[in-house]
């Protein structure tokens, strides 16, 4: 059919750049917050890294079970733009919540206010999931505007990636490099950029509202199928009629088409159910990978990456990859008949995933390597340190005599045998005149690290704790003598401003990794990520340092964040491949009125790939980061060899021309088509 003049020449709706916009500040908003959310939960609301992921992936988990009534929202009730505009308000005061709640000062109950942030953010990022690209699509005429309508999403895939990429790398600056409310960090000022944005996009997408086309509601499809699966359930046991198939019972309410359409659908919803396991793996990038990378090296030379820009590895190498597949990768192994249909490549697909978390456990078998050895069970550890001018001898009955610990220096024990807490005899003396003796009060307690240091009138007794920062920082405990209270000491980085310790101060401080000289001394003291460190001080009869002597009581952190790329770039192979394969696939065999169901059904494989996380998580089955990526490992594998098995028995629909639901209008089965199949949708940071 041909078309008019004017017809061919329907202008660019520019409206959609109001929504483009809208879109990137929205993405800008969620993952500038997510990217730093698993460290906020654990450094600052101090929940164990077990339990913040188990929050972090709980809120990922309603990100991907709110679309659906996000959906059921716009398409039934309000209509596209009201829901976009009425949940991004919701979304916006989710993120003003969190930020407040993340500023102490301010006197919010932290947690139980970061909470309710969270799942109001959940509850917008995941209830516009479903309208804004459909909004965006809504604004051309079809079928002439074809072509402009795939610019449009290739511009709102761009949009998507640009937001997400620029806050990934941004809030961790913010949160790592601003300090505020007397913190090392400033998470209040991390969390408020995303939430201007996230207002920044209300603003602009209400400015828009005068050039938007705004459909009125029609009815949500998955309400639909909800409907007549459910009835054709409850005839099945209430009904004797004889049937080939237990949803014929519904053609009598629901409709022929309708029913045939939720036929074909199941058969392609069966083979989501494998699909959980690896979104179980793939979302904890922003959790288990980014607190494996606290423990690393991550110096280059000129600049310390963080942690959690680790993360934007993976949004860089989806741009990377989505053409080199398309392109290279695919027609390459098709020349070798490998990979040829769809479900063979998700199988690869999930097996790189695998590969990656494998990867991912050697990295953690190297980082254990370098943890200290703490004290375990029926066993305790003792470090007596010597600031005197002079040598000192211990004993310890019934196991040590006469054991040297040098001045300025210290020795360790290693305690066997001890189950709950012994008492031991001892003895130290020095300098002569100085003896120190127990009356059988040396208490040692088991699984315990103990620290004494010398002074001349007093042995001083603290909990040594010798295991790496959870922030990757060095850890520095100043032993001074003479012990004065009323005396600072202040270590200076190269001439910056200083850090000041009491010189009767005996507990632990982190302090930003660089080199060190302490007040009035100029001996040089390197402290280096994820180190612990213990400086002896000696001052003289004026209060000035006349001696130090330090020592790494812990080694810094030896591996380097940059040998985290190899997982990267392995599990983001396994996405183009399983993600974005999964979902080209299951809509190319379903009818086109069932694409809706199958985006939300997708989006619901992930919520409960999350919930497994927090299953998983909640058990505490291991201790070691190694042994529970080898447990992911073990379940992605088993879980693609049942795939490859139902991949085998699955017969590919060949669709004709007019297959699908000829009553629809074609123009509106184009829209939606391109709609969903857009790379707009894919999940990651291309998920719309």
């Amino acid at each position: 059919m041909g078309f008019t003049k004017e017809e061919k020449t329907v202008p660019y709706p520019k409206s959609v750049f109001f929504i483009v916009s809208n879109e990137f500040c929205e993405r800008f908003s969620y993952y500038g917050m997510r990217t730093i959310l698993s460290l906020y939960l654990r450094d600052i609301l101090l929940f164990s890294e077990s339990d913040s992921k188990i929050i972090y992936h709980t809120f990922a988990m309603f990100v991907y079970f709110f679309p659906i009534f996000g959906a059921i929202l716009s398409d039934s009730f309000l209509g596209k733009f009201r829901t976009i505009l009425y949940v991004s308000i919701v979304y916006a005061c989710g993120n003003v919540l969190l930020s407040l709640a993340s500023a102490e000062p301010i006197g919010l109950p932290q947690i139980p206010f970061s909470m309710i942030g969270l799942l109001l953010i959940a509850l917008g990022t995941g209830g516009i999931k479903p309208c804004v690209s459909a909004f965006g699509g809504d604004q051309f005429v079809l079928p002439q505007q074809e072509l402009q309508l795939a610019s449009f999403f290739s511009m709102f895939y761009f949009s998507i990636n640009a937001g997400s990429l620029i806050s990934t790398f941004l809030t961790p600056v913010l949160r790592e490099d601003v300090h505020c409310f007397d913190e090392d960090s400033c998470y209040p000022l991390a969390f408020a950029i995303p939430g201007i944005l996230m207002i920044v996009s209300i603003v602009v997408f209400v400015l828009g509202k005068p050039l938007y086309k705004i459909r009125e509601p029609e009815g949500n499809v998955v309400v639909q199928v909800s409907k007549c699966i459910g009835h054709g359930i409850k005839q099945k046991f209430h009904s004797s009629d004889k049937v080939d198939h237990w949803l014929d019972r519904s053609e009598a309410k629901y409709g022929k088409t309708l029913v045939n359409d939720i036929k074909v659908t199941l058969k392609v919803l069966v083979l989501f159910i494998p699909l959980p396991i690896f979104w179980a793996l793939y979302d904890q990038q922003g959790s288990g990978w980014t607190f494996q990378a606290t423990r690393m090296d991550g110096y280059i030379g000129f600049y310390t990456i963080l942690p959690d820009q680790m993360q934007v590895i993976n949004p860089l190498l989806i741009l990377l990859f989505i053409p080199l597949f398309s392109y290279v990768v695919y027609p390459s192994l098709a020349k070798c008949n490998l990979l040829k249909t769809p479900l063979q490549r998700m199988v690869c697909g999930g097996l790189l995933t695998a590969a990656s978390f494998a990867i991912s456990a050697g990295v953690a078998f190297a980082l254990e390597a370098t943890y200290p050895v703490l004290p375990t069970e029926g066993n305790a550890q003792i470090r007596i340190y010597n600031p005197l001018q002079c040598d000192a001898k211990l004993t310890v009955l019934p196991h040590i005599d006469n054991q040297e610990i040098k001045s300025m220096g210290y020795t360790k024990l290693d305690i066997s045998g001890v189950q709950g807490s012994k008492l031991y005899d001892f003895k130290i003396t020095g300098c002569d005149s100085i003896t120190y003796t127990s009356g059988s009060n040396f208490n040692i307690t088991e699984k315990e690290a103990l620290l004494y240091y010398m002074l001349p009138d007093e042995f001083v007794k603290l909990v040594d704790n010798i295991d790496k920062d959870e922030k990757g920082l060095p850890k520095i405990r100043t032993l001074v003598n003479p012990s004065k209270p009323d005396l600072n000491l202040t270590y200076w980085d190269s001439g910056k401003e200083g850090l000041t310790v009491g010189a009767h101060n005996n507990s632990l401080f982190t302090i930003s990794p660089g080199t060190y000289k302490l007040e009035n001394y100029n001996k040089e003291l390197g402290f280096y990520l994820g180190g612990v460190y213990t400086v002896v001080v000696s001052l003289n009869d004026v209060n000035q340092v006349q001696k130090v002597e330090y020592y790494e009581i812990t080694q810094p952190n030896s591996v380097h964040i940059l040998w985290l790329i190899p997982q990267y770039v392995v599990i983001t192979a396994g996405e183009i491949m399983f993600s974005i394969t999964g979902l080209e696939f299951s809509y190319s065999q379903a009818p086109i009125s069932m694409k809706s169901v199958l985006q939300a059904a997708f989006l619901l494989t992930t919520a409960v790939g999350n919930l497994i996380i927090v299953i998983i998580e909640s058990a505490k089955i291991f201790e070691k980061q190694s042994a529970d990526f080898l447990l992911y490992t073990g379940l992605m594998v088993v879980d693609m060899i049942i795939f490859a098995f139902m991949a085998m028995r699955y017969k590919y629909i060949k669709k004709t021309e007019n297959s699908d639901n000829e009553e629809l209008d074609q123009s509106l089965q184009k829209k939606e088509s391109n709609a969903i199949e857009n790379p707009a949708f894919k999940h990651g940071d291309g998920d719309a």
